[in-house]
């Protein structure tokens, strides 16, 4: 099978950096893992690479969406599949680079048959999360789907939204479709193997102590502020097809500017926020990838990463 690589890893680890310097000495061809990079205008709080980079080094499925439309798992998994395919076919190694890990799941393992998205369904639960909080969903979720409860925080609107989702319109769980594909896959011999044409190397990056991501992801937020955050969220403000709801005004830092512009925060409180938010989000990243098989790590403070990353590749038959 032809290869593939997969950099993983938290925000603000250092990924885009490292694939860099991996897509300067190998044919590699580089596809964005990442559910706010996909929007047009949303640049700095994503942290999005700048115009001279992606000219340079072009990222599939990067400003492919309009922040008021909305992008799924399996959009993804069939939109990176056509980009892998058309980067196997030119002779280049596919090197798929970000944080997404659900997206990661779902082209590795597919995804089951599962309800498509209900517009009134899930305005009436947004509806319902302004008027009695996020816990009250998670709460109910807890009720019919324990398992999906347990793996999603409350503070993930968009996960939370969709597992209740599944069950409103199905009337079985999240763990219930995937059960059950699970059990049909063993009935028909597939395997996620079988299912996904590539060999996959699977790096991860992250910084060893913990305490040193979230300096990172501190300076970070206050970087992009600097840079026009306020702005660029003042902007999107201007259009009338957007609000809060929406699964791009809902990206970590977009939404607590959002609500400082709305007068709900003051500056100091939406900082402290936007940092939090995104530490979270970090430390859920990281939830998935300690329970991820076959990944090789490195340190994000080691100045000697990109051999590291290249003797990994070459031990896994990668390059040849």
């Amino acid at each position: 099978m032809p290869p593939a690589i997969f950099l993983m890893g938290p925000t603000a680890a250092g990924k885009t950096d490292l694939a860099l310097a991996l897509a300067r000495v190998l044919p590699c061809e580089l596809i964005s893992v990442d559910s706010a990079l996909v929007y047009r205008g949303m640049d700095i709080g994503t942290a999005k690479p700048d115009k001279a980079i992606l000219a340079e080094f072009p990222h599939r499925l990067v400003d492919i969406r309009d922040p008021a439309e909305s992008y799924s798992a399996a959009e993804f998994r069939s939109d990176a599949l056509a980009a892998m395919a058309e980067a196997t076919a030119r002779g280049r190694i596919p090197l798929l680079v970000g944080g997404t890990m659900l997206y990661y799941k779902a082209l590795l393992e597919g995804l089951a048959d599962m309800p498509g998205a209900d517009p009134l369904l899930r305005a009436e639960l947004e509806a319902r999360a302004e008027r009695e909080g996020w816990q009250a969903l998670h709460d109910e979720l807890r009720g019919v789907d324990p398992e999906s409860a347990a793996r999603i925080h409350p503070n993930d609107p968009q996960r939370l939204i969709r597992a209740l989702e599944v069950y409103r319109l199905s009337g079985l769980s999240m763990s219930a479709h995937r059960q059950r594909q699970a059990a049909e896959n063993t009935a028909t011999g597939a395997s996620a193997a079988g299912q996904f044409p590539y060999t996959v190397a699977q790096l991860v990056i992250a910084p060893a102590q913990r305490s040193i991501l979230h300096e990172r992801i501190a300076q970070r937020f206050r970087l992009m502020l600097e840079q026009g955050l306020l702005e660029e969220v003042e902007g999107l403000r201007q259009r009338s097809d957007l609000h809060p709801g929406l699964p791009s005004i809902r990206a970590v830092g977009y939404r607590q500017v959002w609500d400082y512009l709305d007068g709900n925060l003051s500056r100091a409180q939406m900082e402290e926020q936007g940092i939090i938010a995104t530490r979270q989000l970090a430390k859920r990243q990281f939830t998935w990838l300690r329970g991820w098989g076959d990944a090789h790590w490195l340190d994000s403070l080691d100045c000697d990463n990109l051999p590291r990353a290249l003797k990994y590749l070459a031990a896994g038959s990668i390059l040849t």
